[in-house]
């Protein structure tokens, strides 16, 4: 693994930072495009996207220390601040997603802005920027799978000597094919909302399939914690698609 990228001087330049840095100028680079062809204020991209990332990386470091060391943090609480090879140590993606939507929903309703008319401006690059991301978790040697015999493990030398699948990998081509198939159905979107929930969807069904060959903490019987949640946020999903559906059919009637 390389958790260290490359120096500048004395600078470590971290792999998983440097990632999420690529994935953020990338992010704000291709929704400001989609701002200004849609005819929204493309300067207000920065804003959103910084405050994203920003409250996204505090939600799902508190999540983790909820879920997973909630004891050490009362022990010590400055271990909330704690880094891991360039980042927070320990994350929840599903906690980043709820603390970056907060301020992104009152962002918008200050403005006076339609939440799923930005979302699906965002969703393309939601998937895009998570393939990024899980390149840098590679290289960090987080996030791995289980021990396998098979072909494709490999050794994350910080953990062990066995073989692993290298499920960040799986999990960066799946979010890779995901933005490729967003971006391409953006314009052809029948309805607000449409898009980002298609993301949501698509991630569940990914994570919950890719999760049987990661490695979790947390198992419920033959499913992980990370199953609970997807299986969770699929129905909310599928829900609120439905629903949406619905209502545009009715206008468009």
């Amino acid at each position: 693994m390389h958790p260290v990228l490359f120096r500048i001087g004395t600078i470590n330049i971290y792999s998983w930072g440097f990632m999420l840095a690529i994935a953020v100028v990338i992010a704000i680079l291709g929704i400001s495009r989609l701002f200004d062809r849609e005819g929204y204020d493309k300067e207000m991209v920065l804003d959103l996207v910084i405050l994203a990332v920003v409250c996204g990386v505090l939600g799902g470091r508190i999540s983790y220390i909820i879920v997973y060391e909630w004891d050490a943090f009362m022990a010590n609480p400055l271990s909330f601040l704690s880094l891991s090879q360039g980042g927070l140590a320990g994350m929840i993606w599903y906690g980043g997603f709820i603390g970056g939507l907060i301020p992104f929903i009152i962002y918008l309703w200050r403005k006076g802005l339609s939440f799923w008319k930005v979302a699906d401006m965002f969703a393309p690059y939601l998937a895009l920027g998570y393939a990024l991301v899980r390149i840098g978790c590679f290289l960090n040697g987080c996030c791995y799978g289980k021990v396998t015999d098979s072909f494709m493990g490999v050794v994350f030398p910080f953990v062990d000597n066995l073989h692993r699948y290298p499920t960040q990998l799986y999990s960066s081509v799946l979010n890779f094919i995901l933005f490729i198939f967003l971006l391409w159905f953006f314009p052809r979107r029948r309805f607000s909302g449409q898009v980002v929930l298609l993301y949501l969807m698509g991630y569940s069904v990914y994570r919950f399939i890719i999760e049987f060959f990661r490695f979790s903490l947390i198992m419920y019987g033959p499913i992980s914690l990370g199953q609970v949640y997807t299986s969770i946020l699929f129905i909310i999903a599928l829900v609120i698609y439905y629903w949406l559906h619905s209502r545009n059919k009715k206008r468009w009637w």
